[in-house]
């Protein structure tokens, strides 16, 4: 027997997808709201898909606060830096706990006594330094904190993608940038083969600034062979060349070749005409440093270092990997900001007297209903700073959520709220709510209207009343729950 979607029992029963059946999709409210209201004689006499849609989505954003159940939540376990990243469609938080040993959550309370300003960098005399401090400009030039990622913003340095049916990586390994090249498929009918070219870059912000200077070290993999030497460029690049794509690898494509083996991508220049590059290609398997002094960017309010790297006549594939090897960039400069500058640190130093607090002990053993530790010890305390569970701010500025030092190494989940916008699969209605979300369209759609004005008044109305219908309906509310609380505290419930 079928399940009104199509779906048989024994799939619903053997899926993954339990429980859906109490959701009807934002695809079939958009396509529903059409047939019945759109239309000659109907309550909108002409829409388009797109408006519908559009109106659709906001009535599902402004429910998703606070009627529909949009509720999410992440735990980590909370690093020696006292900081977790907001998640990716955080909109506010509901609730932020630590889990003891027991599985028991501990609510953790926001303090607004600290937080972590943007600190200006300031001379010896306490004057403004309008210095763009050097160390600033670049991230991880030391590539010290851990993994890279094809992922534009995902991590500080973005890479192309490696060949799948092979050994190649572009990897960071003992704190060093590594390129593994192992593959040149596919190989065309030519005589020029490489093994395939791949990319590593990240933006530099040179507002105001109007020379660079670089510096590198490079490791360039020995020839053997079947193979040639190691071949590394690192450079400033705005990555606009013509049809340039750093993520596409293969240099030996007859129609549309990488262009990671070339000079021209790197397309600025030094004060002297030569491009802003520097070549590792000694064969040697040592490092060295290059230095390039003096890029113009004066034109540029963004460029991109950019790191490329290749091995020569790359002929025999069933030799081991050839690595060529990435260490310390650096940048610096000498230039006057019109804007206030922030120190190096990304941390002011109100956080990091804060964090360096020790509060008091926040685990409790269980033995019995008393917090024993605290006994006799609570007199004359501020009632909103009488807990020991830990504290907590959101810093808004950089996305970040910050915890008093008595988390740290403790699993901390974070509940928070979303606009069920983030995903196909979270678009989606409670079937309690599906009449809010018709009501909440019409509404906004002839009131943007001329000829829906006098139905403004009753739509309003209307969607006041599904909304607020939506929201007792989803409150969930069970009488045996509540008197299963209620039973043995010698409650009272006043009328």
């Amino acid at each position: 027997m079928g399940l009104l979607d199509g779906t048989t029992q024994r799939e619903y029963y053997q899926g993954s997808d339990l429980g859906n059946y109490q959701f009807t999709s934002l695809r079939d409210i958009i396509n529903q709201f059409m047939v019945v209201y759109v239309g000659e004689n109907k309550m909108i006499p002409k829409a388009s898909k797109v408006d519908v849609a559009f109106h659709a989505q906001r009535a599902l954003r402004e429910l998703s606060f606070d009627t529909l159940k949009s509720v999410k939540s992440q735990q980590i376990d909370l690093p020696p830096t006292l900081v977790m990243s907001l998640p990716h469609d955080y909109v506010n938080y509901t609730k932020l706990s630590w889990a003891d040993s027991a599985g028991i959550k501990h609510p953790l309370y926001p303090t607004n006594s600290t937080s972590n300003p943007f600190q200006i960098l300031q001379n010896e005399n306490k004057s403004y330094d309008f210095t763009v401090p050097s160390e600033t400009l670049i991230n991880n030039g030391d590539f010290s904190s851990g993994a890279i990622s094809s992922i534009s913003g995902l991590t500080d340095w973005t890479k192309s993608d490696s060949y799948s049916a092979s050994t190649d990586a572009v990897h960071v390994v003992a704190n060093k940038l590594v390129f593994e090249h192992g593959s040149n498929a596919p190989i065309p009918s030519s005589t020029a083969t490489t093994s395939r070219a791949y990319a590593v870059w990240q933006a530099v912000d040179v507002t105001g600034i109007d020379l660079l200077d670089l510096s590198a070290v490079g490791r360039s993999a020995v020839a053997a062979t079947g193979k040639g030497v190691g071949t590394i460029r690192v450079g400033i690049s705005t990555l606009t060349y013509p049809v340039y794509d750093p993520h596409t690898g293969n240099p030996n494509k007859l129609t549309g070749p990488s262009l990671n083996n070339t000079d021209q991508i790197f397309d600025l220049y030094t004060t002297v005409g030569t491009r802003a590059l520097m070549t590792f290609n000694d064969g040697l398997g040592i490092d060295s440093t290059l230095t390039l002094t003096d890029v113009d960017v004066s034109s540029q309010t963004t460029v991109y270092v950019l790191i490329t790297s290749f091995i020569e006549d790359f002929t025999d594939t069933t030799l081991a990997n050839s690595e060529n090897i990435v260490d310390d960039i650096v940048i610096s400069c000498d230039a006057i900001s019109d804007t206030i500058q922030e120190t190096s640190s990304p941390n002011s130093s109100t956080w990091n007297n804060y964090k360096s607090l020790a509060p008091s002990e926040n685990q409790d053993d269980y033995q019995d209903d008393t917090y024993w530790k605290m006994n006799g010890n609570r007199y004359g305390l501020d009632p909103q700073h009488a807990q020991a569970n830990g504290s907590f701010y959101i810093d808004q500025r950089v996305g970040r959520i910050h915890f008093s030092s008595n988390i740290s190494g403790k699993t901390v989940i974070l509940d928070y709220i979303s606009d069920s916008l983030g995903t196909d699969d979270e678009m989606q209605v409670h079937k309690f709510a599906e009449d809010a979300m018709y009501k909440s369209i019409t509404h906004a759609m002839l009131s943007a209207s001329s000829y829906g004005q006098p139905l403004v008044s009753r739509l309003t109305k209307e969607k006041f009343a599904a909304v607020r219908k939506a929201k007792l309906r989803l409150s969930n509310i069970k009488l045996e729950e509540l008197t299963q609380i209620l039973r043995g505290k010698s409650k009272q419930i006043k009328h």
